[in-house]
């Protein structure tokens, strides 16, 4: 038995799901006539309250159309410092967008309003001013940490005054609504995009939903084509997304629970230190290379994720069990001590 906590993106599609792809009804969605992309595309409209959604391949591509629809080549955007959008989507702020950024400070991935203010520069002949707020909810790198849906409140009045937009990354934002017992809806009625994963979080093999107003999803959908990421038959992929949001939502749960269970294991029964996880990842510190750690633990059946010169990520997802949870203990413990 192998508990393969790299990330939640490693799930394998279950039965019931296969059978949901199966038999999904198909057409050619970049010809608009898929019913089952129009079926999930309509179904994150009503949960985010947005006027319109696209289905496409992938959490970077959806940020990366959500943000080329709502900017110009030259503007500048806000974006925290340790965001998915500059750590891990290769450069296309810049290669495909041509924007330039201006990085947030944040103690646990919510910037402060007044670090916002204070990053909002004057449009000039010499300097772009901000035309663009990316928020991430929850954050990765700081180990899945929420931003409440206040919190989006004062950002959306602040980014009124401002005069600016905000698109969120919302790739695990599924999580965040579960650990707070509330509707997604509740973070973003507060943003004026979203892109909401479905392999992380949910488990399905490929996808993410961007939303947004029509006129942006329009402009979307241009930018999805121009990169390559009009679909046919696609409703086979949104099929595992309309299965995975009724059935996989519910059992979030569970993860943030076993999360939580090994953190607290590693803080009581290890010579290492977690920080309380608030959703599914669980941050291991190290005063060793974890490297070797990481290697050690996959010799026990174990996989993480070296996160860092001192640090290990392990994400739940609905493929671990309880089982899963004390072999991870377990092996934690004699690496740990050994």
């Amino acid at each position: 038995m192998i508990s393969d906590l790299r990330s939640d993106t490693v799930t394998q599609p279950t039965p019931e799901m296969l059978q949901a792809m199966i038999t999904a009804p198909v057409g050619d969605d970049v010809l608009g006539d898929d019913p089952t992309v129009q079926a999930l595309e309509q179904k994150i409209t009503e949960l985010t309250g947005m006027e319109a959604a696209v289905f496409v391949p992938s959490g970077t591509m959806g940020n990366q159309i959500g943000i080329a629809a709502q900017t110009q080549p030259g503007d500048s955007i806000l974006v925290e410092e340790e965001a998915h959008i500059l750590h891990y989507e290769v450069g296309a702020l810049a290669v495909l967008n041509s924007l330039t950024v201006r990085s947030m400070f944040s103690a646990k991935g919510t910037p402060t309003t007044e670090e916002l203010k204070a990053k909002n520069f004057t449009s000039s002949l010499h300097t772009p001013g901000p035309t663009l707020l990316c928020l991430e909810n929850p954050h990765n790198r700081h180990g899945g940490s929420i931003t409440l849906p206040e919190t989006h409140a004062e950002f959306r009045t602040l980014a009124n005054e401002l005069n600016i937009k905000i698109h969120l990354d919302g790739a695990r934002l599924w999580n965040a609504a579960a650990a707070l017992n509330c509707t997604i809806f509740e973070f973003t009625q507060h943003v004026d995009s979203v892109s909401l994963c479905l392999s992380k979080a949910l488990g399905t093999p490929v996808g993410s939903v961007l939303a947004g107003t029509h006129d942006h999803i329009e402009k979307a959908r241009i930018w999805r084509k121009r990169l390559g990421g009009g679909m046919r038959q696609s409703g086979i992929l949104a099929a595992a997304g309309i299965y995975a949001i009724e059935n996989h939502f519910d059992l979030l749960k569970a993860d943030h629970a076993r999360a939580k269970q090994l953190s607290e294991f590693i803080n009581n029964e290890t010579n290492w230190t977690s920080p309380t996880p608030e959703t599914n990842i669980v941050m291991l510190d190290i005063d060793k290379n974890p490297a070797e750690i990481v290697d050690q633990l996959e010799s026990r059946n174990v996989r993480a994720y070296q996160f860092g010169p001192h640090r290990i990520r392990f994400v739940f997802h609905h493929q671990i069990n309880d089982e899963m949870l004390e072999q991870t203990c377990l092996a934690l413990r004699k690496v740990s001590l050994g």
